[in-house]
Formats: C-alpha cells, sequence, structure tokens
C-alpha cells in the first residue's frame, strides 16, 4: 500500500499544461481509489483497528477523494471511532455480524466404530495402526451413528435449512466411520469434507508387542495421561499442542467463510476422530486444566458428542446433553457449572460470573477488608491465613 503514496509526490511534481494536469488528477484518482480498497480490506474486521493505522497519516492528502476524515483523529473506543458516521466502522459492524452468522451451530465430536484392534491388541503387531480396519459390527455403528447425528442436524424439521461439514482423521477406522456416517446424509447436505492429519490417533511409538504395550499403558496410569510420553511416540500433551494448531486453522476457515461462505444456512461441524484426541479437542476448547483432563472417561466406539452454540456466543455440551451424562463422561460440579452458564450467558456476563476455575490455583487467598476496617484488619487477615498454613 505504500508504494501507492510514494508515487504521488512524483505526480504532484509534474508539468500543469492542460493534458499532464488531467493524466495526473485521473492517477491521483486511481491511486485514492486504490487506498480506499486497501483501508476497506484492513479496517473490515470484527474489531475496529483503524485507530491503529498511523503510517496513514503521512499520506492524509491522498486519501481526501476517498474518506472525509483523517485516520489520527479517530479515538479508540471498544464501539468504534468515536464518530458518529464513520463508513469504516460500520463496515466493521457489519462483517462482526457476518461472522456471527457464519458460526458453526454445531460441533460435533466422534470416536470411530469398533476396529480389530479395539477387539484384538494382538492386530497392532502384523498392521500398522493407521490401517487397522473396523470390524462388522464397527460398520454397523458407523451407521448408526450417522443416523443419530441425522437425528440432530435435522431437529429444526424437514423444510430446515442447514448443512453439514466433515473433518476426518487419515486412518482407516476413522475414514471408514466416515463413509457409514455419511451414508445417512442427502447429498445436498453435505458442504465437503475434508482430511486433517492433525486429527489422527495418539502416537504409541513403535511397539508392535502386545505384552509390552499393556506394561506401558499401566505405567501411564501411575503417572498421568496428560504428559507420559510412548518411548518413540506421543503424549497426549504432544496431541494437544497439534489439536490447538487444528483450532486456529478452523477459526480462520469459520472466519474466512472457507467451510460454507453462504450465511442463510445452519453449518454443522461433525469430526471424526480418536477417543484421546477428542477429549483434547475439548479440553483446549473449554480451557479444561490437566487434573479436569484426567478424569475424563473415554468416548464409547461410535458415541458423539455435541457442543452447540447457545444464545450468547458461547458453545455447550449442555445445549443437547444432560448434566447426568456429562457425569458419566467424568466432568467436575465446577465444569458443569462452566458448562451451564456458557448454554445461557454471553462471553461478558461469563468472563465475569463465572471464574475460570479461579478456586483451582487461589485456594488460599485473602479476603479484602470492609470498608473502613483500614490496615489493622487486614493485618489480622494477613496473620490468621499465615497460621491456618503452618
Amino acid at each position: 500500500m505504500s508504494g501507492v503514496f510514494d508515487s504521488n509526490s512524483s505526480l504532484l511534481r509534474k508539468s500543469d499544461s492542460g493534458a499532464e494536469a488531467r493524466e495526473t488528477a485521473l492517477q491521483l484518482d486511481q491511486s485514492a481509489r486504490g487506498a480506499k480498497k486497501e483501508l476497506e480490506r484492513v479496517c473490515c474486521s470484527p474489531s475496529p483497528t483503524h485507530h491503529l493505522l498511523s503510517p496513514l497519516y503521512k499520506p492524509a492528502r491522498a486519501l481526501a477523494p476517498a474518506m472525509s476524515f483523517s485516520p489520527r483523529e479517530t479515538v479508540a473506543s471498544p464501539g468504534g471511532c468515536g464518530k458518529e458516521s464513520c463508513p469504516f466502522c460500520e463496515m466493521s459492524r457489519q462483517h462482526a455480524a457476518g461472522c456471527a452468522r457464519r458460526l458453526p451451530k454445531r460441533i460435533i465430536l466422534v470416536r470411530h466404530g469398533e476396529s480389530q484392534g479395539n477387539l484384538d491388541m494382538s492386530a497392532y503387531s502384523t498392521t500398522p495402526d493407521y490401517r487397522i480396519p473396523l470390524t462388522p459390527r464397527g460398520v454397523e455403528q458407523a451407521r448408526a451413528a450417522g443416523r443419530g447425528i441425522l437425528d440432530v442436524v435435522s431437529s429444526g424439521g424437514p423444510d430446515a435449512n442447514w448443512k453439514v461439514y466433515f473433518y476426518v482423521s487419515p486412518y482407516e477406522r476413522t475414514r471408514a466411520t466416515l463413509r457409514g456416517i455419511g451414508a445417512a446424509f442427502p447429498r445436498d447436505r453435505i458442504i465437503g469434507a475434508r482430511e486433517e492429519c492433525r486429527v489422527r490417533e495418539q502416537d504409541f511409538g513403535n511397539f508392535q508387542v502386545e505384552e509390552r504395550m499393556r506394561a506401558i499403558k499401566e505405567t501411564r496410569e501411575r503417572f498421568g495421561r496428560f504428559f507420559f510420553r510412548f518411548p518413540e511416540g506421543e503424549s497426549a500433551a504432544d496431541v494437544f499442542d497439534r489439536v490447538a494448531s487444528f483450532l486456529e486453522s478452523l477459526w480462520r476457515d469459520i472466519d474466512n467463510g472457507r467451510l460454507d461462505p453462504s450465511t442463510t444456512c445452519e453449518t454443522n461441524l461433525v469430526i471424526v476422530s480418536h477417543g484421546l484426541t477428542s477429549r483434547v479437542f475439548m479440553m483446549k476448547w473449554f480451557k479444561w486444566t490437566v487434573e479436569q483432563f484426567e478424569r475424563l472417561n473415554n468416548f464409547e466406539n461410535c458415541e458423539f458428542r455435541v457442543m452447540q452454540l447457545g444464545p450468547g456466543g458461547e458453545y455447550s455440551l449442555l445445549m443437547h446433553h444432560t448434566k447426568e451424562e456429562l457425569e458419566e463422561w467424568g466432568l467436575s460440579p465446577e465444569m458443569i457449572t462452566d458448562q451451564q452458564w456458557r448454554a445461557s450467558a454471553n462471553r461478558r456476563s461469563w468472563s465475569e460470573e463465572c471464574s475460570s476455575f479461579m478456586a483451582t490455583f487461589f485456594d488460599n487467598w485473602i479476603d479484602p477488608p470492609e470498608e473502613g476496617e483500614g490496615d489493622d484488619k487486614r493485618q489480622e487477615q494477613d496473620d490468621g491465613k499465615i497460621k491456618s498454613l503452618e
């Protein structure tokens, strides 16, 4: 964009003769139009950022045909730049509203169906993990899961305008599960499907001996499922890192309308993955701690869990599932309380009212003294707290 303005100074030094003056004016007008388009591109974001564009101060005169104010005159504020009629703030608000409409109605996590490895661990001694197939029972589970997911996303009735988009792990058992799930959906309801390597199974290393693998998994249970890394493999913390990377890409796809450019339909994302990967996904999404993750129970084969968008713009498991189900999955009372807030409260009230598990970290904080009690009361509280910790 700077190149547009660097050329303006040379244009202004041209001769004022008639033809050259008209040519100069035309080029200046084209430069201004280009600057306007660039500003619109930069400024059309969910938050007003044009008050930060200090490089635009110097060429402000060149922008005069394109805009009626200088960016340096604007003031940062949560609601916009402060002007009564700012075209860029209005575009920002419209863009934010469009992004809100494009948020998926549901994000549905599905574990693959029963595999040969689930049925017989010795299968890993002859077949690479990524090539382990589904059993016939697993195929039927996938088809049943497809019918169940169809019931969820079509709950608005036969005339509801909804679509589904699939992400799938590259493993054979997840791809076969997707084929079974997809059989339940009409073709015109499926936006697309994408293989996503970052939601693959945890890498358990190169151990193919069943007894050795059992011993390693027992060791993991003793030392903690999140940080224990399999020899030559991954820990759940490693899976967390790649799932976090996937979520960043997912949000970019959502923000840019790549999953579905239309804002008129109800979009549902279905992620066909693995048990641990799906639990790590929820851990990252809901900001659960390591201790909270380790109390979670695994998904059953072809079990799916629905994260649904609430009226305040937050996703919650309680929009579809019951409190009893969450308890069966291993969610603690405070995790369930968090889900209740997400189901009903907007982001601001959630931040103000729900402490984001603060008691997990600060179980010995000192309450401030009542008004007028002064330093003596504070010192008394400090002494009492220290004595209780001794």
